[in-house]
């Protein structure tokens, strides 16, 4: 049997991990444990450890990581403290595998803690383009850890390119994808239980900061707001991550005078899908409109760097936080014109529905040996 500690500090890796750990659930040859930390486990943030716990499993880790302020500096001395802390675990509980997700900071000292202890780890979503701090954080994981699970050509390519010996890379898919092609609420029950009338359609709106650029945060905002208060029907937003800068963007959005505006600090993953899959269009900077949106056929209008030059499918307009260019943005995606042409494009760019499966088998299969452990760079 191997044992793997599962790491997880955000509302969004949550969509990776349960499709992957539900099979590894079932497995007899392998066993797990859950560290939850960052915004998982804040309450301001809804604790959302308790959607893991729902989903019928057990969270044995939960590391606090919020230092007071949101600045660059409490967010540094905020990894240091999640670092240290996996310290004390690795050091009392023997793992076999680090299973990370994503582009975070506490998935980088993740990455750290298995490189120093010398334990097997494996990054799902490796190797992609993203703008932000989080696309460095990638790559830096990408240079500590033993196996990447790439969710495409383009990513897999440019991990080989980066130096990553081929063995290493697994060009898997999107383990997010599996769980959307499973049975989803009904839109208009989801709708009434979250005290939302009923209209013709209506925008889902998530935007997260742009750390590299928070100066110019507030003006960034108030572009957004005054395009979606140009929109008719009812505008769902759900609330930011707890990046440096996510203040600035909960208080616009908290103090907005925006009709038919329904505010959510966060959502299930079932009632997030459900809503992905029936809105008009996906608006803001999230990375589930690039990754999850295409395979609902739902167009996503991307604003700003935050996912600068990601792999996109059909469905992905981008534009500036300029309120003309949002409100064109919306208008062209929400045509019958747009919907015909995402019918023509690149429609599951992130994989069919398999990559737990071939996660799992990684993990179970793979030889772990000198050659696995000590790495060595191609260029």
């Amino acid at each position: 049997m191997r044992k793997v500690l599962v790491i997880t500090g955000s509302r969004g890796e949550w969509g990776y991990l349960r499709p992957i750990l539900a099979l590894m659930q079932n497995d007899s040859m392998l066993d797990f444990d859950i560290l939850a930390t960052n915004m998982q486990v804040l309450e301001r943030y809804g604790s959302t450890y308790r959607e893991i716990e729902r989903d019928g499993f057990e969270v044995r880790y939960k590391i606090p990581m919020a230092y007071e302020g949101d600045t660059p500096m409490s967010h540094i001395k905020s990894l240091g403290s999640v670092l240290l802390s996996l310290g004390d675990i690795l050091n009392s509980q023997r793992y076999d595998f680090i299973l990370l997700a994503g582009d975070r900071g506490e998935q980088l000292m993740g990455a750290i803690a298995g490189a120093y202890a010398y334990i097997p780890t494996l990054h799902i979503q490796a190797g992609e383009v993203s703008g932000n701090i989080d696309g460095s954080v990638r790559h830096a994981i990408g240079k500590l850890v033993h196996l990447h699970s790439a969710s495409n050509k383009d990513a897999e390519n440019r991990l080989k390119s980066l130096g990553e010996q081929e063995f290493r890379v697994h060009n898997t898919g999107a383990p997010q994808i599996d769980d959307m092609l499973q049975d989803l609420p009904d839109i208009a029950t989801t709708l009434q239980d979250l005290k939302i009338p009923e209209s013709k359609g209506f925008l889902l709106v998530v935007m997260h900061p742009i750390t590299e650029d928070v100066e110019n945060l507030d003006e960034y905002m108030d572009e957004l707001l005054i395009a979606l208060a140009q929109e008719k029907g009812n505008k769902i937003v759900i609330l930011p991550n707890n990046d440096y800068g996510s203040d600035v963007v909960r208080s616009k959005i908290n103090n907005h005078n925006i009709p038919a505006t329904f505010i959510f600090r966060n959502l299930g993953r079932s009632i997030y899908l459900t809503l992905l899959k029936n809105a008009r269009c996906i608006v803001g900077n999230s990375s589930s409109g690039i990754l999850e949106a295409p395979t609902y056929q739902t167009p996503c209008i991307n604003i700003g760097g935050r996912q600068a030059n990601r792999y996109q499918g059909s469905n992905v307009i981008n534009c500036n936080f300029d309120n003309q260019e949002i409100i064109q943005a919306i208008r062209q995606a929400t045509s019958e014109k747009f919907s015909e042409l995402m019918k023509q494009g690149d429609q599951t760019p992130y994989g069919f529905g398999d990559s737990s499966r071939q996660i799992v088998d990684i993990i179970k299969n793979t030889r772990v040996d000198r050659s696995l452990l000590v790495k060595e760079l191609t260029v």
